[in-house]
């Protein structure tokens, strides 16, 4: 078989990428549009917050079930129902007149569908495509989350500002329509599904010898520390990054007399920096002890947030949001190389997806406590410093990780 010239598993990646960013603009809308909605449905911030830590939660309840649906029928099927559901409740949200419906809408249709998108979906496309740079792509595939924050709440900030909040969910509502087409002809399930084999795979390979998933896996998983351990690191991450700052940076940036457009603007900086940091750390992945790098990510995260409070200036946010943005999901490829090593590549799909749920629990928690904090007090200092120090504990305990072997093998059939 003649081999071809570009390998059909970048494509997929392309096209995965894209799929990425959108599910991270849809995400990222809550943390943008907090205030205007506040202002006009005269709801409190506990509420606004608490609907956008539902969507997060739900968001993450999905991703196992978006793994093993995955894992059972290829990602291109489910990643198209979730693109319907997500243009289904943007759709409807143009609509909302009541807070039960932020809940129903922002909470739980947009949740699913973002969850069948944006949580396994890169995890297992790296894994089925590829043996070798599997880290650099999970890293890509990171960046492009990082560039939906970076292109979405620029974006959405300036037609809420120069519209509103329901013309901004318009623009949400068309979009996934739009990757309909690019996902039925380019997401292609599985490299043995059009005669290649994974990038990196041996020559001998064939699919007859690709392992199958297993379906006890999690069963196992559960009595291991090692999945604990990754879940609870994992958890932390959730609460520190997308659950505090995705949801409250601009509404603390707007706190401290900076204007919505120079805050979302500072958001975006993050984003850039995330993007770069992102990539980097799945090239750190492929060369050094996922561990160890797990340790310094968090560390630096948790230091970050300590001092956090006491930035209050344009420029003083704007170096928080570059030294941040740099770690700001970068425990993503070293997380999902320490699950493959542990449960076997195979089954990513579903211990990822459990892994990926505790990271989104953490980031409802914190989107939620964050807004019940600023209620309290009238101000985000307490949050920012206890998330500061429960990041640097997960930093120390990821490295009690046991990567020395196959934890669940798949038994021989």
């Amino acid at each position: 078989m003649t081999k071809p010239r570009l390998f059909s598993g970048w494509i997929v990646v392309a096209t995965t990428a894209a799929v990425l960013l959108l599910a991270a603009g849809v995400r990222s809308a809550p943390g943008v549009f907090v205030i205007p909605i506040e202002k006009e449905m005269g709801w409190p911030r506990s509420a606004v917050a608490g609907a956008a830590a539902f969507g997060i939660l739900v968001f993450g309840i999905t991703a196992p079930f978006g793994g093993r649906l995955m894992d059972r029928f290829g990602p291109r099927r489910i990643v198209l129902a979730g693109l319907m559901l997500i243009a289904a409740s943007m759709t409807s949200s143009v609509m909302m007149t009541q807070l039960w419906q932020l809940n129903l809408l922002w909470g739980a249709l947009s949740g699913v569908g973002t969850g069948l998108i944006g949580a396994v979906l890169g995890a297992t496309v790296a894994t089925r495509w590829f043996v070798t740079k599997r880290g650099m792509v999970s890293g890509l595939f990171g960046a492009a989350t990082s560039a939906g924050q970076l292109v979405f709440v620029r974006g959405l900030t300036s037609v809420a500002e120069n519209s509103s909040w329901r013309g901004a969910t318009s623009l949400l509502a068309a979009l996934p329509i739009l990757f309909i087409v690019p996902v039925i002809l380019w997401l292609i399930d599985d490299p043995s599904k059009i005669g290649q084999k994974p990038y990196g795979a041996p020559e001998d390979w064939h699919p007859s010898h690709k392992p199958a998933a297993d379906v006890g896996v999690m069963r196992r998983a559960l009595r291991s520390g090692t999945f604990w351990l990754l879940a609870g690191t994992f958890f932390v991450c959730g609460f520190t990054s997308n659950g505090l700052i995705g949801t409250h940076f601009i509404p603390y940036a707007v706190g401290c007399g900076i204007g919505a457009d120079t805050a979302a603007n500072t958001l975006a900086i993050m984003g850039l920096f995330n993007f770069v940091g992102t990539l980097a750390s799945g090239w750190l992945t492929d060369r050094h002890d996922p561990r160890r790098l797990l340790l310094i990510y968090y560390v630096l995260r948790g230091v970050s947030l300590i001092v956090l409070p006491f930035v209050t200036d344009p420029i003083g946010l704007t170096t928080f949001a570059i030294l941040f943005g740099l770690d700001y999901i970068a425990t993503v490829p070293p997380t999902i190389k320490l699950c493959a090593e542990s449960f076997g590549a195979q089954n990513v799909g579903m211990v990822y997806g459990f892994v990926f749920c505790a990271h989104q629990v953490g980031a409802a928690a914190a989107s939620w406590l964050g807004g019940v904090a600023y209620d309290a007090v009238g101000n985000y200092v307490a949050a920012f410093v206890v998330a500061g120090f429960i990041a640097m504990a997960a930093g120390l305990a990821a490295l009690g990780v046991n990567r020395s072997r196959v934890l669940v093998v798949v038994p021989a059939r």
